[in-house]
């Protein structure tokens, strides 16, 4: 770019117009093991671009429809104001724990489920099996198969000090299970990008509609993508977590069950409705905010 303007060559992207999107209410940036400081201070608007940029503004809540009459507009409008009291911190119900000092919510009684006596203590993974469970049909049972890399090392002692029983109990967010098990008509997330043109992207929200040995055609089921169907094959995974001795790959099918997500995963995500379940309090910045803004 300085071949065309010689001031340029000391401009960020050499003077080129670039847009970068957020929400500073949702989730900070998630780094294993640091402090508060080391997380404030890896946020964009701490980076030394940020003084070359013009913020602007968006005013109108694009999640949330419009009602069919005044009534549903208002209570519409009430929610999205509540959304971004909660996102700002200036929600007037917030008050700190006695016991814990921590800054407790209180969430309005109209948007509060009433009337089930039933209390599930259960993770994301064992919902998504309950329902998987309670869906009829056959299942199909799908095993990854799990490798290291020792560096090209001869030497078999170290491949033989974590055997294959070992590396299939492994379990991380980033990658799916060992054991993946479906049924035709359960709704899964794609956890890759495998063809974005086509609407296959990380996040991406489908249906099993048929389970074959080497493949399993999923039909999307939102976006500008949605009705269409595609065969998602098995690809080899990485985890990014570098806190291993080893390199660990799995080979599995990119999907998992998504009935039930958690609230980072659900970023980028926009549901009719949502059921928000904490048996625990929230304790990162901006999690209720993200959770209650997943909801159209």
């Amino acid at each position: 770019m300085s071949a065309i303007d010689k001031s340029r060559a000391k401009k960020p992207f050499g003077g080129i117009t670039n847009v970068f999107g957020g929400d500073f209410r949702q989730i900070l940036p998630v780094i294993p093991k640091a402090s508060r400081a080391e997380v404030v201070c890896s946020t964009f608007n701490k980076s030394k671009l940020w003084e070359s940029c013009e913020v602007f503004l968006l005013k109108q809540n694009m999640w949330l429809n419009a009602g069919n009459s005044d009534l549903e507009n208002k209570t519409i409008a009430d929610f999205s104001k509540w959304q971004l009291a909660v996102g700002d911190g200036k929600e007037t119900n917030i008050s700190p724990s006695p016991d814990t000092g921590e800054m407790l919510i209180k969430i309005p009684d109209q948007y509060i489920i009433k009337g089930h006596t039933h209390t599930y203590q259960y993770v994301v993974d064992e919902i998504n099996t309950m329902i998987l469970e309670k869906n009829p049909g056959m299942v199909y049972t799908y095993l990854s198969q799990d490798s290291i890399d020792d560096a090209g090392d001869d030497d078999n002692d170290f491949r033989s000090a974590f055997p294959v029983e070992y590396l299939n109990s492994i379990n991380m967010p980033c990658i799916p299970k060992h054991e993946l098990k479906l049924k035709v008509g359960v709704a899964v997330m794609l956890m890759r990008n495998l063809n974005q043109i086509m609407g296959l992207c990380n996040g991406t929200r489908m249906i099993v509609k048929s389970c074959r040995k080497k493949s399993i055609e999923c039909e999307i089921l939102c976006g500008s993508h949605v009705g269409t169907k595609h065969l998602i094959p098995r690809i080899e995974m990485i985890p990014s977590d570098r806190n291993w001795p080893f390199e660990f790959k799995r080979v599995q099918f990119p999907i998992q069950i998504c009935y039930a997500m958690t609230i980072n995963k659900s970023q980028g995500q926009s549901l009719d409705t949502v059921g928000l379940y904490l048996p625990k309090a929230a304790f990162s910045h901006g999690h209720i905010y993200v959770a209650i803004s997943r909801v159209t």
